[in-house]
């Protein structure tokens, strides 16, 4: 039985600042992110199958990415918890903002890295995680493979 790759795409906005960073990312500012996600399978054999043919059915892969990163992620602004970014972030909140603390810089490399495994996390067994790409502007994206991280 052959292997197949699907790819799902998404969009969401999403505001962060780069703390200690020596260009203009230092501020608070957006953008709007396309994540790429291509999971990889066999296709289901079992011709009683509702889902027969399918690696994995497109509206289930839509629910497991937009429950871990869109819903999460979408018209948020991202902090490094652990730098002085947390009395700006409380403030925000205060304002009624959606602020997410994470524990890394929020750059691409490191929001792919993040989002992989939330993904991974809830993929049934039979399918795994290929790569992600997250595109931040028209030119500039980070990708991650899981070949890369075994």
């Amino acid at each position: 039985m052959s292997f197949i790759r699907i790819t799902k795409q998404f969009t969401f906005e999403t505001g962060h600042a780069l703390y200690g960073y020596d260009g203009k990312c230092r501020n608070v500012h957006g953008h709007s992110y396309k994540l790429s996600v291509t999971v990889i399978g066999q296709p289901i054999t079992d011709k009683t199958h509702v889902k027969y043919g399918m690696v994995i059915d497109f509206t289930d892969l839509k629910a497991i990415v937009k429950e871990e990163v869109v819903d999460q992620f979408d018209h948020a602004t991202v902090f490094n918890k652990n730098t002085p970014h947390v009395e700006l972030a409380k403030e925000l909140e205060l304002r009624g903002h959606h602020v997410i603390l994470v524990d890394y810089q929020p750059t691409s490399e490191n929001l792919v890295i993040d989002f992989a495994q939330r993904i991974k996390n809830r993929l049934p067994q039979n399918i795994q995680l290929f790569s992600l790409r997250l595109q931040e502007t028209e030119s500039s994206y980070a990708e991650w493979f899981a070949a890369d991280n075994l």
